[in-house]
């Protein structure tokens, strides 16, 4: 959800995910750079930065596509003073659909009126620009 928060859902969440194009197997990969650089392992995929922000690494993302193909559609957007790649409002939908847990189910509705509202404003914009024209 950090990503949709990112992009303007009116949402909040505890931790972050952070998709990992590595087999799921060598997580111990990923724990051993977080631990050099002072996180706290907390579990298997979870781990506490310096700053107590709770991130959880993913290495596949349920109804979506390769993280190769997500990554070229990602959004380039600024996040705690980074520029990173997260995935659009739509994929971020379609994945909670796919999964249905309890907690997706319940942020389906907060995606789907954020996603009508950026279009309205896209259309606005849009139709305001012609008429700059």
């Amino acid at each position: 959800m950090t990503a949709a928060i990112l992009q303007g859902t009116p949402a909040t969440t505890l931790d972050t995910d952070i998709w990992i194009d590595l087999p799921e197997r060598q997580y111990v990969r990923i724990l051993a750079i977080c631990q050099e650089l002072g996180s706290q392992i907390l579990a298997q995929t979870v781990v506490a930065l310096k700053d107590d922000t709770l991130v959880n690494f993913i290495y596949r993302v349920d109804g979506l596509a390769s993280f190769s193909t997500e990554y070229r559609r990602a959004k380039k957007m600024s996040w705690l003073g980074l520029r990173v790649a997260v995935l659009p409002l739509q994929s971020i939908l379609k994945s909670k659909k796919f999964v249905k847990r309890p907690k997706d189910l319940a942020h389906i509705p907060l995606l789907e009126q954020t996603i009508a509202a950026s279009q309205i404003e896209r259309d606005t914009d849009w139709a305001n620009s012609d008429k700059l024209s």
